[in-house]
């Protein structure tokens, strides 16, 4: 039987690919119990890429990940208040629901930026190994892995740890499963200075989130997001196979703008800047999910979390589930260091239903109710 204890080689116990919100709070909860760990990362720094915009970070799990990560402090310097502000509105700008933000909500938003930022801070230094993208995995025997990355260097640890999203290098050591497309995309915007510069789209949005739909037209909405200095983030949402998104030339944003704005056409004039009026080119995000109920059998020295374990379509729990799953996967270690199996067997049993239950929250093809339901907390079939 191995041991998460440091070896006279040198290598380190445990090692997490994929430097993500529930990666990182999976390495800080094994530093805080004295347990090696490694992130290796793919991005070259901290900084390479954006890391997206709003996160409403949840009293039952995320809340829960940063305390156990001892973060609860950081966590409340970060949260942007009147953010839990929610509007609901008909295409015509007809106002279905609204829900101020009294301060009484259990959902706070934050940055994902700066959660992430939190997270690094509260790291040792040299646990995150940037510039490390995974191309490999293979076994060792004994619970033992030896991680193969693109700059020609390897790794073996004692218990691998996938969190490296949705395509996980790390997967297929315990599943055969891939994500599927679920038939719809995620167009991404950014409109700056919206409160200067298009003052009635920043009415419309509110102080929070605003979520606009057709409620006689299945398969496209969508939801913005206020973040800080006025910029409104948006992600709408069609329902069309991925060969329609390839007749767009997402490098051309004028076109490409103009293309997805023909989907909207006869909305309210309040909501389509945020299609025609953006400040950046629209990206396309197509969206994927792992079978609902994903679950392997155990495999010695080897897990995952986060999206690796469970994509499922975007509900508002992801970066809460995974950081969930980083908390308890690290409470399990540490109260089994000399026994790394029985951690990874009690975390997996608790993490298969918790995840299951999430991903049926919301169908993958929701319907106008159906949206109007979940955003209005209307538990389904209530009506």
């Amino acid at each position: 039987m191995h041991t998460l204890k440091p070896t006279a080689s040198g290598r380190t116990s445990v090692t997490i690919i994929g430097a993500g919100l529930g990666g990182l709070v999976l390495a800080r909860v094994l530093s805080l119990h004295g347990i090696p760990v490694a992130v290796h990362e793919a991005d070259p720094s901290p900084a390479a890429r954006a890391q997206g915009g709003m996160l409403d970070i949840h009293e039952h799990n995320g809340q829960r990940a940063l305390a156990a990560a001892d973060l609860m402090d950081e966590f409340r310097g970060v949260v942007l208040e009147g953010r839990q502000e929610t509007r609901l509105l008909d295409r015509d700008g007809t106002v279905l629901f609204h829900k101020i933000d009294d301060g009484a909500g259990g959902s706070p938003e934050v940055q994902r930026g700066e959660l992430r930022q939190i997270l690094l801070d509260a790291l040792p230094a040299e646990t995150v190994r940037w510039g490390h993208k995974a191309t490999g995995v293979r076994r060792l025997g004994e619970g033992r892995h030896e991680v193969a990355f693109a700059d020609g260097s390897v790794t073996v640890t004692d218990l691998l740890v996938g969190a490296d999203g949705a395509w996980s290098r790390v997967r297929p050591l315990l599943s055969d499963a891939t994500p599927a497309y679920i038939g719809r995309s995620f167009v991404e915007t950014r409109l700056y200075d919206a409160d200067t510069r298009h003052p009635a789209t920043a009415k419309a949005v509110g102080g929070g989130t605003l979520c606009a739909l057709d409620r006689d037209q299945q398969g496209k909405w969508f939801v913005a997001h206020r973040e800080k200095g006025g910029t409104l983030r948006t992600h709408l949402t069609l329902a069309k196979p991925l060969d329609w998104f390839t007749t767009i030339d997402f490098t051309d944003a004028a076109g490409a703008a103009a293309r997805i704005a023909r989907e909207f056409e006869g909305w309210a004039p309040e909501l389509t800047p945020l299609i025609t009026a953006a400040g950046t080119a629209p990206v396309l995000r197509p969206l994927h999910a792992l079978p609902i109920g994903h679950r392997w059998d155990r495999v010695p020295g080897v897990t995952l979390l986060g999206d690796a374990a469970h994509l499922s379509a975007p509900d508002g729990e992801g970066a809460n589930l995974a950081m969930q799953d980083g908390a308890e996967l690290g409470r399990a270690l540490a109260a089994h260091p000399d026994d790394p199996e029985a951690a990874l067997t009690a975390y997996e049993r608790a993490l298969f239903p918790r995840s299951a239950r999430a991903a049926a929250v919301v169908p993958h093809d929701p319907t106008p109710r159906d949206l109007i339901d979940f955003f209005t907390g209307r538990p389904p079939g209530a009506r």
